[in-house]
C-alpha cells in the first residue's frame, strides 16, 4: 500500500494522484544553468505522484526532448506547501 500525504490545502496525495506544483524547492549548486531553467519550467504545471518517499515527500518528473536521440529528465520531492491536488 501506497504512503499518503497532504497537499497544502489538507487533501490527499498518494501514488497516481495529480498535483500543481506551487514552489520549487531549493535547487543544488551544483545544477547547469540550462537545468535550473528546465526545473523552474515546472512551476504552475501538473504531474502524476510517481513515488511517496519514507520523508513524507510527494515525488514528480518532467521529461524533455532535447533531439532524435536524446532526452532529459528532472524529478522534484515536494513537500506539503510544494503543491496542491488536482482532481481533474
Amino acid at each position: 500500500m501506497s504512503q499518503e500525504v497532504l497537499d497544502k490545502n489538507g487533501k490527499a496525495v498518494a501514488v497516481g494522484v495529480r498535483v500543481r506544483v506551487l514552489s520549487i524547492p531549493p535547487l543544488g549548486s551544483e545544477m547547469e544553468e540550462f537545468e535550473v531553467v528546465q526545473v523552474n519550467s515546472m512551476l504552475g504545471e501538473k504531474f502524476e505522484v510517481y513515488e511517496v518517499d519514507p520523508y513524507g515527500r510527494a515525488w514528480v518528473e518532467k521529461w524533455w526532448n532535447d533531439g532524435p536521440s536524446s532526452s532529459t529528465s528532472h524529478s522534484l520531492a515536494l513537500e506539503i506547501g510544494d503543491m496542491e491536488r488536482v482532481d481533474a
